[in-house]
Order: C-alpha cells, then structure tokens, then sequence
C-alpha cells in the first residue's frame, strides 16, 4: 500500500517534472532514493543518558532504532578515545521514507517558530537536499516535558536527480517551502 506522498508524488509531480523537463520516459522523472537523520552527540562520550535520550528521540521521530556511530581516531583535545560514541544516524527508504518526508514537509517545517521556509541553496551539485534543524520539539511525536535538553539533527534527502535545478524541482513539486531567495 503506497503512502499519502507516495500517491501524490505519482498522481502530481510525476507528470509536472515530465513537462517541465521534456522527459520522454518517465524512468528519466527524479524520484527519492532515501531520506538520512543524523545528530551528532559530543557530550555522548561523558553522558550516557543524553546518549540513550537521543536514540529515543531519533527512535520517535523516523520510526526506527537509530546506529550509533562511534569515534575513529582518538582525539585528545575533545576527550574522545577511538571507539566512543559520538552520534547517530538512521536511513530510511520505502514506505518510511515517504510517511517522514510528509511528516517533515507538511507537519514538522510550518511548526518552526519565525518560519519563513528553508534555503533553496544548500544541494550538494548532483541534486541532493540537505536540512539542518535546531531543535526537536518541532516533530509533534516529541513531547516537550520529557527531553532533558534541546538538541538538533540534519536531515539529508537523496535523490536520483542529476542536477540541483531537477532536485528543487522535485522538491518543489512535493511542497517543500523554500524561502525566497
């Protein structure tokens, strides 16, 4: 059973990117690959329960158990030995994907306070989207009372477009708010 987005993007950005592009397959329509959370946890290394904290958060928001990602090299200036945890990060594809995707663009954005829409610039060169979010209560699964502390995450949404202009355009169609430059 396809998802709300995933109808839509069938239904309404499909034909839109093949008319504005001049596709003449509808293989040649930029789709998502997969949607990548990721927070970063210095104090990790010394608090184990912001460690355990962020995992449900992360947990909450995608619905499904984040990887903690641990340290390579031992860096002495930051008290961080190789093998320490210092974040987290989920990949979501299918289904997931489609259900957060709808939940960021059309529930968690518009509750940012001062929003005036996200930056339209900050693709990679091959049409891949990266967000940075300061805080977590904006995702209505995190209830205000139960975080210890506010933290942020970055949310990078990969695509199969081969060029910025086609990301936005996909993004775009899917009714990401991108400020106005």
């Amino acid at each position: 059973m396809a998802t709300r987005f995933q109808q839509f993007y069938e239904k309404h950005a499909v034909p839109k990117l093949m008319e504005q592009f001049k596709y003449k397959n509808i293989h040649q329509v930029p789709k998502f690959e997969k949607v990548v959370v990721n927070r970063g946890l210095g104090e990790a290394a010394t608090n184990a329960k912001a460690l355990e904290s962020s995992i449900a958060e992360i947990a909450a928001i995608t619905g499904q158990r984040p990887v903690v990602t641990r340290a390579k090299k031992a860096i002495a200036g930051f008290k961080i030995r190789a093998g320490m945890p210092v974040g987290m990060m989920v990949t979501l594809r299918r289904d997931r994907m489609y259900a957060f995707l709808d939940r960021l663009i059309n529930f968690a954005l518009p509750r940012i306070r001062d929003f005036r829409g996200v930056n339209p610039k900050a693709f990679d060169g091959r049409g891949n989207y990266t967000l940075g979010i300061k805080e977590q209560l904006i995702f209505p699964e995190i209830d205000y009372d139960s975080i210890d502390q506010i933290r942020g995450l970055d949310i990078s949404i990969v695509t199969t477009a081969r060029t910025d202009e086609e990301g936005r355009a996909l993004l775009k169609a899917m009714g990401m708010p991108f400020r106005e430059s």
